[in-house]
């Protein structure tokens, strides 16, 4: 894993982002360099693929990005998981907390067959509510919720803990 802690030196501390005293970690210089991207992208894809995914679920916004680009680099369809208003058809919808106020999630009623296995990916695993939330939403479809694998995990928010014991990967930790 040298080579995934690598990866921490295109990760940009932005700090007052999006809220005073929130220490927000930029993925963007990342997702800019080529070599480093693919490196990203062949790290969550092996953690996705251990979880012995049937289809990628990638949550709005960054999740979009990566779970899209390991799920081609897999070979696996992909179904993204959005803020409300955003897909076009018909969607299921869960509202959760999050640790500065409230929000939703979407993703359409017909998104899985029953018994699908999904991995859900995100860029950051902070306090586990918006991640939480997406597990909920692709089981209220029938399908099967293998684990969640991202590329940052804020251990000390223990948002692993919110998440009833679904496995969690991640590619870097602080």
């Amino acid at each position: 894993m040298r080579d995934a802690e690598e990866l921490k030196r295109y990760i940009r501390d932005v700090p007052d982002f999006p809220s005073p005293g929130i220490l927000f970690r930029d993925i963007t210089p990342l997702l800019a360099d080529g070599p480093a991207w693919q490196r990203a992208v062949e790290h969550v894809g092996a953690a996705v693929r251990s979880l012995g995914a049937e289809k990628v679920a990638g949550i709005e916004a960054r999740g979009l990005i990566i779970g899209a680009a390991v799920a081609a680099h897999l070979g696996l369809g992909f179904v993204p998981i959005r803020k409300p208003g955003k897909l076009p058809r018909a969607t299921r919808s869960v509202a959760y907390d999050l640790e500065y106020g409230r929000d939703a999630l979407e993703i359409h009623s017909d998104a899985s067959g029953t018994g699908e296995r999904f991995v859900i990916v995100d860029d950051v695993l902070a306090t586990g509510g918006t991640a939480a939330a997406a597990a909920q939403l692709v089981g209220e479809l029938g399908a099967q919720v293998s684990g969640l694998v991202v590329l940052i995990e804020l251990r000390f928010l223990a948002g692993r803990d919110r998440l009833g014991g679904l496995p969690v990967e991640a590619v870097l930790g602080y």
